[in-house]
């Protein structure tokens, strides 16, 4: 049985990376081939290179809100993360500091949106009523950055148009994301047409959640349960699969939400259409994978879903030796960091 310690790692915090490489296509790639443990060291712009004839992609095209807001309660620094539209200017947040968000508390957010608290739950989750719609209240809001990324206040102010624009996928289509599919922030304009030329791009959409980056309390991995998250796997997406999966064709999912996405799909009634559902799967070792072959992934926090996942495809005992060699070499870690192509 695997437990939760099992995907603990000391990382240097020097390799957390606060900003993305100055091109998106400068980030360092590691190449690992899961059969033997070899690595070899790339750029990210040789990703055409480094694929096989017959690779086809598929990646997430789910466009990131700025559900980020920073204000004031009460005359005092604030923040919150919207995760969920209730309708009628209610949205449920996750607030910090939660103590705070008192009910009856009122938030001011940079740009003039106001709020009440309504209600609480646990771990900083509030109901707050604003005094306008949805997405009138997003107009002034921010990339949600993750905490460990440490945008303060002054610093988000002044970088806000900068992370906007960053933390975004250039073929971002679909908005409904609270993360950003960070797979996928490598990827140029030159690049995509680099990859068109001999590879098929294919396109779900995944609208990133909680669940991507929620906490795994559970020691005993089995009790964990991961929230749900929309899908859509469009009819031609699907039928382009099949088409070239009989073909011997080998699918890269581009990021861990695409692997979510494509092996969620797998597991559906085949006679019957899904082209929008939920995903709730926690892939995990063990998991037996029907569909990708490759994936394309960044260097993800120890203990997440996400660490376990890309151990899952690749071995855990693979995976543990690869991020040792990354860490000596001083790759950089997490969401604006660099990127893992697993073969």
């Amino acid at each position: 049985m695997m437990m939760l310690s099992d995907f603990d790692f000391e990382l240097p915090a020097e390799l957390i990376a606060r900003f993305p490489a100055e091109r998106r296509d400068g980030s360092r790639l590691l190449r690992l081939e899961r059969g033997s443990g070899a690595v070899s060291h790339h750029r990210f712009a040789d990703l055409p290179d480094l694929l096989a004839e017959g690779d086809f992609l598929v990646l997430n095209d789910s466009r990131v809100l700025p559900a980020r807001l920073l204000g004031q309660v009460d005359g005092r620094a604030a923040e919150m993360l919207v995760v969920r539209d209730l309708g009628e200017g209610m949205l449920e947040a996750l607030c910090r500091p939660a103590s705070r968000f008192v009910p009856g508390a009122r938030f001011v957010a940079d740009g003039g949106a106001r709020a009440e608290v309504l209600e609480t739950g646990g771990r900083g989750r509030r109901r707050l009523r604003f005094d306008r719609e949805y997405a009138r209240v997003l107009e002034h809001g921010y990339a949600p950055l993750p905490p460990y990324i440490k945008r303060r206040a002054a610093e988000a102010a002044a970088r806000r148009e900068f992370d906007r624009e960053r933390y975004q996928t250039v073929y971002a289509r679909e908005p409904g994301s609270i993360a950003a599919p960070t797979a996928g922030l490598h990827f140029t304009p030159e690049v995509l047409e680099r990859l068109r030329r001999r590879h098929e791009l294919l396109t779900v959409t995944l609208a990133v959640g909680e669940a991507t980056f929620q906490n795994i309390e559970s020691e005993d991995l089995e009790r964990h349960r991961m929230g749900s998250e929309r899908v859509r796997v469009p009819a031609a997406t699907a039928q382009r699969i099949r088409e070239r999966k009989a073909a011997g064709g080998r699918l890269l999912a581009v990021g861990t939400t695409a692997v979510r996405s494509l092996e969620t799909f797998a597991r559906l009634d085949a006679g019957a259409p899904h082209e929008e559902f939920s995903s709730e799967l926690f892939i995990r070792p063990g998991f037996e994978f029907r569909l990708v072959d490759k994936l394309l992934t960044n260097f993800h926090l120890p203990r997440s879903s996400l660490f376990i996942l890309a151990s899952a495809f690749a071995g855990l005992d693979t995976m543990r030796e690869a991020y040792r060699v990354a860490i000596a070499e001083k790759y950089r870690f997490f969401s604006y960091g660099d990127a893992m192509l697993i073969v």
